[in-house]
């Protein structure tokens, strides 16, 4: 089982900036797409940005021009800078990955971290 493991959610106010990272670690035999989707209160989880092993990168139209997807191959890890950020950022946000686990056949899964909170307000 491919674990992910979350971290950099907080308060901030608006304007301000947050980085967030993600690390997957157990068991993984290739990890190929990475991203990040958020979920507000009584909203449905939408995708905020995901970055192949490639490095390709899609956003999502809200936050183009000021968050930026990155990853680092040699750590398993995926990063997502915050820019400029707006209180209709306010979510939680969740790292997602599509990974082949040690054992599986090439068989691809997709698996989520646990999610951490990013709050806009003044």
């Amino acid at each position: 089982q491919v674990q992910l493991v979350e971290s950099g959610g907080g308060a901030v106010q608006p304007g301000g900036s947050l980085r967030l990272s993600c690390a997957a670690s157990r068991n993984i035999f290739r990890l190929n797409a990475m991203g990040w989707y958020r979920q507000a209160p009584g909203k449905q989880r939408d995708l905020v940005a995901t970055v192949t092993s490639s490095g390709s990168t899609n956003y999502a139209d809200s936050v183009k021009g000021r968050f930026t997807i990155s990853r680092d191959n040699a750590k398993n890890t995926v990063y997502l800078q915050m820019n400029n950020l707006k209180p209709e950022d306010t979510a939680v946000y969740y790292c997602y990955a599509r990974a082949i686990p040690v054992g599986s056949g090439w068989h691809e899964y997709d698996y989520w971290g646990q999610g951490t909170q990013v709050t806009v307000s003044s």
